[in-house]
């Protein structure tokens, strides 16, 4: 069976073909994949010292407009996983004066100081800043991730 363009467009409003069309066009200009060693980070430390946090995606190497997952490995500065804690994320990129596509947030404790966050996505390349607010027993802290997306 030959399936065509009219085919799967069968039956749906030039308005609902539109929005089909410029929702597959990101997806095809923009799936530049980035270098391995940006999908992790190496360990940050907060602000004003209380913590240190790792990342790691599971989207390896990270891609642009793929709605990802990161564990977030939050410890004490000493090292110790660090439990009960809440998190608000934000970021965009800083050069062009925007934020991030996507609202993400931490979902859910894995255990060990691992959060999982969900809702990660990059749209354009070049220079990103991540900021990721902490609340636990420990304090108030922020960490900030720089992260350079090249292609």
């Amino acid at each position: 069976m030959k399936v065509t363009t009219r085919s799967l467009f069968a039956g749906l409003s030039v308005t609902d073909r539109a929005r089909i069309m410029a929702a597959a066009l990101p997806m095809v200009f923009f799936s530049l994949a980035i270098p391995d060693d940006t999908a992790r980070a190496e360990t940050e430390l907060s602000t004003d010292g209380l913590y240190r946090i790792a990342y790691s995606s599971e989207l390896v190497p990270l891609a642009i407009n793929q709605l990802h997952r990161w564990t977030l490995t939050l410890t004490d500065a000493d090292g110790v996983p660090v439990e009960s804690a809440t998190f608000v994320v934000t970021g965009g990129m800083p050069e062009h004066n925007h934020g991030l596509p996507t609202q993400p947030e931490v979902t859910r404790y894995l255990g060990d100081g691992q959060y999982l966050l969900e809702g990660m996505r990059f749209h354009m390349q070049g220079f990103w800043q991540l900021t990721i607010a902490v609340d636990s027993p420990l304090g108030r802290d922020t960490v900030v991730l720089d992260l350079s997306i090249d292609r």
